[in-house]
């Protein structure tokens, strides 16, 4: 995108990209999911610039423990379709983790590039599946009282409070063959399950929940558009997703897809009557027209407000170019005048060396202002635009009983694609 500042026009344009979100239904063979984050930035909280994850939550969330999943920053998923089904019956008091009911999943923190759709421009995502959980069913008889305690009645314990390094969340919901349940489990975490004192002789993981940590890239230092990617888990015995060596899946492959919808916000704001510029010296003509004192410089300061949340080059343009810079023209003839222009930005925007912008040259060629970066969202700040005919060529504009009139266009650029 790029904004235009012209001695004549000026143009203001804000970017805005599509957000596809949503989950849809596996495809024959594996599962697919999508996980979609979004930035705009927000003028009421301009320090808080983050993705906002706008994925639809399905599952233990948004049914049960919608508080505390927004106080621990996890969201849910349901996984549409997959099932872990026992292969052979589960004994009563196993010594074997592996061969009843145990859960583990990739707790640890994963990586996944993201591309951006236009540019090619890599960042990266991490998540980390943060719980496990869902619906079971088990054969009945032994029916839930299969893991209550020889002389017994509180079967629900050991699924509400499961064995370290998993914790429960005291969800009781169950029938007399089935319940549901969901633990979560700390970053790095082994396999957790449970031994029933009764004889199993099938049992299924019928409805798989997960919830999730994500970790986004800073939005600041990305450009506007879509960046895309995806991770793969493998479900199954020493996979990703391991339920021991009975409890089997339907599906094998769990796919990830991210989505990172990136909205900048990049405004100028010149005031009316801001794109005609009337170079003056210091205090006016008085000293020249009544006393013959050529003037040190003839200039003008023109404020602008800035809005931006993205990173911008800005560059020139000239009526009549002039070495690297633009030049006004006498009217009456062919005799060119250099005119120096540069840039001051409002703070909280920096140049690549992160230093701030003051009375920055602006060149033809672009150079010295080929990136400006925020630090954090800039609503509607000023900034400056200096336009200056320095001394020596003072001398080659004024002449005593001489009317003479330079003119000339100028157009400042800002464009986001860096």
């Amino acid at each position: 995108m790029k904004l235009f500042f012209s001695l004549r026009t000026m143009a203001v344009c804000s970017l805005a990209a599509g957000l596809l979100a949503g989950l849809h239904a596996p495809s024959v063979g594996a599962v697919e999911q999508e996980i979609t984050a979004k930035f705009v930035p927000d003028p009421a909280n301009p320090l808080v610039n983050k993705f906002v994850n706008t994925t639809p939550q399905t599952g233990v969330c948004p049914n049960y423990i919608s508080g505390t999943c927004a106080r621990l920053g996890i969201f849910s998923l349901r996984v549409p379709g997959l099932q872990f089904k026992s292969t052979q019956p589960i004994p009563a008091g196993h010594t074997d983790p592996r061969q009843g009911a145990t859960f583990s999943v990739p707790s640890s923190w994963r990586s996944v590039d993201v591309v951006h759709s236009r540019t090619g421009e890599r960042e990266t995502v991490e998540i980390r599946i943060a719980g496990i959980g869902g619906t079971w069913a088990l054969a009945r008889p032994p029916g839930v009282s299969a893991w209550t305690p020889p002389g017994g009645t509180r079967w629900r314990e050991p699924w509400t409070r499961p064995p370290a390094p998993c914790t429960g969340l005291d969800i009781n919901v169950a029938g007399t063959f089935f319940a549901f349940f969901f633990w979560l489990i700390p970053e790095g975490a082994g396999a957790c399950g449970l031994v029933p004192t009764m004889d199993i002789p099938w049992f299924d993981h019928r409805e798989v929940e997960y919830v999730y940590e994500l970790r986004t890239p800073n939005p600041l230092g990305m450009s506007s558009g879509q960046y895309q990617g995806s991770l793969t888990y493998t479900a199954g015995p020493g996979g990703d997703f391991d339920m021991g060596d009975v409890m089997l899946p339907n599906d094998s492959v769990i796919t990830l897809n991210f989505i990172l919808d990136v909205q900048h916000s990049l405004k100028v704001e010149i005031p009316p009557g801001g794109n005609r510029i009337e170079l003056l010296p210091q205090g006016g003509w008085q000293a020249w027209l009544n006393h013959g004192r050529k003037p040190v410089r003839l200039f003008r300061d023109q404020t602008f407000n800035l809005s931006s949340s993205s990173r911008f080059k800005m560059q020139l343009e000239c009526q009549y170019p002039l070495g690297n810079t633009c030049a006004l023209r006498d009217t009456a003839s062919t005799d060119l005048v250099p005119l120096n222009t540069s840039v001051s930005l409002p703070g909280g925007l920096t140049d690549a060396a992160g230093q701030p912008v003051q009375r920055r040259p602006l060149q033809l060629d672009g150079s010295g202002t080929e990136l400006f970066q925020p630090g954090f969202y800039v609503e509607r700040k000023p900034g400056t635009l200096h336009f200056e005919v320095s001394r020596e060529h003072v001398e080659q504009l004024l002449h005593p009983g001489v009317s003479k009139t330079y003119a000339g266009s100028v157009t400042v650029i800002w464009d986001s694609e860096v």
